[in-house]
């Protein structure tokens, strides 16, 4: 089993785009993390997030995932918050 990193790209919307003020960024991550390991990173880099931690839906590829979905090399992750409007 390879122990190198893998790259992925990560969608921000409402709260986390509102804090790291873009609306990608590209991570490296090692093998065999799941996807709840990117809210976890970007919650470490902005405490203020800490609330939608459980509340967060996860996606990779367009597809929505459980937290527990392990990151492969090339993935489009997104974050999804509750959000609210009209």
């Amino acid at each position: 089993m390879s122990t190198s990193a893998i790259t992925i790209t990560v969608k921000l919307f409402a709260a986390y785009q509102e804090a790291f003020r873009v609306s990608e960024l590209v991570l490296e991550f090692p093998n065999s993390m799941p996807v709840k390991a990117v809210c976890d990173r970007l919650i470490a880099e902005h405490p203020e997030l800490s609330q939608w931690r459980d509340l967060t839906r996860f996606g990779i590829n367009l597809i929505f995932v459980e937290p527990d979905t392990l990151l492969q090399d090339g993935d489009e992750v997104v974050l999804i918050p509750p959000v609210s409007g009209g």
